[in-house]
């Protein structure tokens, strides 16, 4: 009887699932609904697990072929999230081997095409996570907006607001960043600024959907866009030194992950010159695959261990 390993990447508005055969070989991916207990209710992540499992049965030619399955979601920490996520699945049917754990560990399994190394992501949030040959691993950040997530498109989303308020009232030099965000906001003063950030229909995500105008202001040279990108640079780069330390991993190799590192060259490059100040040895590398081909592969180590 043939046998197959499937990894699900639960995201925060969908869930990106890869099934692989015994050999590895990807034999189907698809994406469902939202599998995220932080965004969506109960019923919600019962019928987009129920519809991922139908096409799992369809695909492996039942889910008794289905050997191991290995779902990496974010806000695992919390307890309740793995039990409840447990729960659902099992009521879809499946009864083969189930791993659940947090998406920083599946994306760095894709990343590196292995479950060792780094990865840092740095997307509308931030996170660092790392696992050594050991098995010893350590995360870094991923604590949410309001105490975290420095780095990110939330962060510099804030930053470029809070630039055009000071440069509003002198305390920073007139920036092109003003007239950017305006423009993207299509508003004319900074009372309409406001009313957004504080609008209570306002989320993260709207704050970080300003991130990209950084990499336009920083090529017009504009000071504050530049130092911007340089403080960003830094903060991600503090997410890095203690898995490296803690993990001995300072010769290792490091993922970068998510939109502020790899659509900004900026911050990218500020961030690769501090890093290789830091730590000459260590290499810097884009993701090999992404994180519902590593969930697939920790299924499968786990099928085959």
């Amino acid at each position: 009887m043939k046998r197959y390993a499937v990894g699900l990447d639960g995201g925060g508005t969908k869930t990106a699932v890869t099934i692989v055969d015994e050999s590895g070989n990807v034999v189907h991916t698809f994406t469902s609904g939202a599998i995220n207990y932080n965004g969506q209710d109960e019923a919600s992540v019962g019928a987009s697990l129920a519809e991922i499992f139908r096409t799992i049965a369809s695909v492996c030619g039942g889910l008794d072929q289905c050997a191991q399955v290995c779902i990496g979601a974010a806000g695992i920490s919390n307890p309740t999230v793995t039990t409840r996520l447990e729960s659902s699945v099992r009521a879809c049917g499946y009864t083969g081997g189930l791993f659940i754990t947090g998406d920083q560990e599946t994306a760095l399994c894709g990343a590196h095409n292995s479950e060792i190394g780094m990865i840092l992501i740095a997307g509308t949030g931030s996170i660092g996570y790392g696992k050594n040959e050991a098995g010893e691993t350590h995360r870094t950040g991923g604590y949410g907006y309001l105490i975290d997530d420095e780095g990110s498109g939330y962060s510099i989303g804030r930053d470029l607001l809070s630039a055009v308020v000071r440069a509003h009232d002198g305390r920073l030099p007139a920036t092109v960043i003003t007239s950017m965000v305006l423009d993207q906001l299509e508003m004319t003063s900074i009372q309409q600024v406001i009313g957004f950030v504080y609008d209570k229909q306002t989320n993260k995500k709207d704050i970080a959907a300003l991130a990209p105008i950084l990499t336009a202001a920083c090529e017009l040279g504009d000071r504050a866009a530049l130092l911007i990108a340089e403080r960003s640079a830094r903060e991600l780069l503090e997410l890095i030194v203690p898995i490296a330390e803690k993990l001995s991993l300072q010769n290792g190799s490091l993922a970068m992950a998510g939109s502020v590192l790899l659509k900004n060259g900026f911050v990218q490059t500020a961030f690769i010159d501090l890093l290789k100040e830091r730590y000459p040895a260590m290499s810097c590398i884009t993701p090999k695959r992404d994180a519902a081909s590593g969930a697939a592969l920790m299924a499968l180590n786990r099928m085959q261990a």
